[in-house]
């Protein structure tokens, strides 16, 4: 089974795919829970499905661009994730991003670490003293 997640915005994506087939699609208003419950969240839609992390066969990640927390936060899980389930993970951009996700990890593909693309430099706060 194939994860395709986006979480450029407050909306996180997500989609599971067998094949062409997709076997899950959901929304949910992630806003600021998402590091806090995205863990959670996917672990109750792959029951939903009778599937567990051992299921996943590759990791399909919008790359942006996007809200810099939101992407920064599922890059690092979705890497983690790809490394430790020892599955595929590819990166992508545009409207078109889990079509070109799919192509990729049925080619073979493995970018093996995705970084985000924010669309911009990040805007980074300076400490205050």
């Amino acid at each position: 089974m194939i994860l395709l997640l986006d979480t450029s915005t407050a909306d996180c994506h997500l989609s599971f795919y067998d094949g062409d087939v997709c076997l899950l699609e959901d929304t949910w208003h992630a806003d600021r829970e998402l590091a806090e419950k995205l863990l959670g969240y996917l672990e109750e839609k792959m029951a939903s499905l009778g599937k567990s992390w051992s299921d996943i066969s590759g990791i399909g990640a919008f790359r942006g661009p996007g809200s810099f927390t939101g992407l920064r936060i599922s890059m690092s899980v979705l890497n983690t994730l790809a490394s430790d389930l020892h599955v595929p993970i590819v990166g992508a951009t545009g409207k078109e991003w889990e079509s070109t996700a799919l192509a990729r990890l049925t080619a073979g593909e493995d970018d093996q670490i995705v970084l985000p693309e924010y669309g911009r430099p990040a805007n980074i706060t300076q400490p205050k003293k």
